[in-house]
C-alpha cells in the first residue's frame, strides 16, 4: 500500500504503519484537516470537529480478509464478500471517530479506500498491521490481530480509555432476517456497557427513522469467541447482519446505509466515552 509521507508524520510510534493519529502531534483546534491516505483519495481529508474523544483509543478489526473472504452472499449476480463490507463500515467507522479526535488503529487493512459502490468486488490482498500477510488457517489468523492489538494496548497504556471493535457479517438461512447484535465476554462489565449503549442507539435511531419497524438486536455474552478471550482492551464483536438475506443485504449494498452503520455506531461510542470511569 502507498501511504501520503505526510501521512507518515502523523506516527509516532516504532511501527510506521497509520493509521493512528497523534493528538499530541498534531494541530487540534476544530477545522484542522488531517490526511489519511487509507481511506482513499476521495475521503483522505479528515476534519477535526472538536476533541470529544480525545484521550480514547480504538481498534477497528474487520473480520476475516486475506485467504478468507468470510461470509457470502449473493445479490444481483453478484458475489457479496463479508469481509469487504465490514472493511468499509470499519473504515467509515474509523474516520468518524477521528473527526472527534480518537487515536484509531484500522487492525486489517485494504489498498481499496472507502468505496461508494453498492457492490463490493472480493479480492485477497488485505494485509495486518504492520503489512503483515494474513495466514490462511483460522486460529492463525485470529493470533496475528488479537497479538497485535496486545502490542498495541500496551504501548498506549497509559489512555484512559481502550475499545477494540470487531465487525462481521453473519450467515444464516437466506430466510433469517437478524438485526445487528452485539457479544462481549462475561468478565467484562465495561464492554457490556459499551454494548449496551451501542445497541440502545441503534433502538433510538430505528426508533426515529423507521418507527414501523422495531429493532430487535440483542446484547449476550460469548466467551468462547477468540477475539473476546485473548485481547487486553475491552471488546465489542459486533454483527451487522445476514449477509445471505435479502433484505438485511440493503444494510450493506447501500453507501447510505454503511455511512448510517458508522455514524450511530460513532454517537453510541461518543456517549459510551462520556459515562466512562
Amino acid at each position: 500500500m502507498k501511504h501520503n509521507a505526510a501521512v507518515l508524520l502523523f506516527l509516532l510510534i516504532p511501527l510506521s504503519y497509520p493509521i493512528a493519529a497523534s493528538a499530541a502531534s498534531m494541530p487540534d483546534g476544530p477545522g484542522t484537516v488531517r490526511r489519511y491516505a487509507i481511506f482513499g483519495p476521495e475521503h483522505q481529508d479528515v476534519t477535526l470537529r472538536d476533541n470529544r474523544l480525545r484521550g480514547a483509543v480504538f481498534y477497528v478489526v474487520s473480520g476475516h480478509g486475506g485467504p478468507d473472504s468470510g461470509a457470502r452472499g449473493e445479490r444481483d449476480g453478484a458475489t457479496l464478500c463479508e469481509d469487504e463490507y465490514a472493511y468499509d463500515v470499519g473504515l467509515r467507522l474509523a474516520r468518524r471517530l477521528l473527526e472527534h479526535d480518537a487515536r484509531v488503529y484500522v487492525i486489517i487493512r485494504d489498498n481499496d479506500g472507502i468505496r461508494d459502490d453498492s457492490l463490493l468486488a472480493c479480492d485477497e490482498d488485505e494485509t495486518a498491521w504492520g503489512g503483515k500477510t494474513i495466514p490462511l488457517p483460522q486460529l492463525d489468523r485470529l493470533r496475528q490481530r488479537s497479538a497485535i492489538v496486545n502490542r498495541l494496548a500496551r504501548r498506549n497504556r497509559n489512555a484512559r480509555y481502550h475499545r477494540l471493535i470487531v465487525l462481521h457479517v453473519d450467515s444464516r438461512a437466506e430466510g433469517d432476517r437478524v438485526d445487528i447484535f452485539f457479544y462481549h465476554h462475561s468478565t467484562s462489565p465495561a464492554a457490556r456497557r459499551t454494548a449496551i449503549r451501542l445497541q440502545d442507539t441503534i433502538e433510538e435511531k430505528y426508533r426515529r427513522h423507521q418507527p414501523w419497524r422495531g429493532y430487535h438486536g440483542t446484547v449476550a455474552a460469548r466467551d468462547g469467541l477468540f477475539m473476546l478471550k485473548s485481547t487486553r482492551p475491552r471488546t465489542v464483536y459486533i454483527e451487522l447482519g445476514n449477509i445471505r438475506n435479502p433484505l438485511d443485504q440493503r444494510r450493506f449494498v447501500s453507501v447510505d446505509n454503511r455511512q448510517a452503520l458508522a455514524n450511530w455506531l460513532t454517537e453510541g461510542l461518543l456517549e459510551d466515552f462520556r459515562h466512562a470511569r
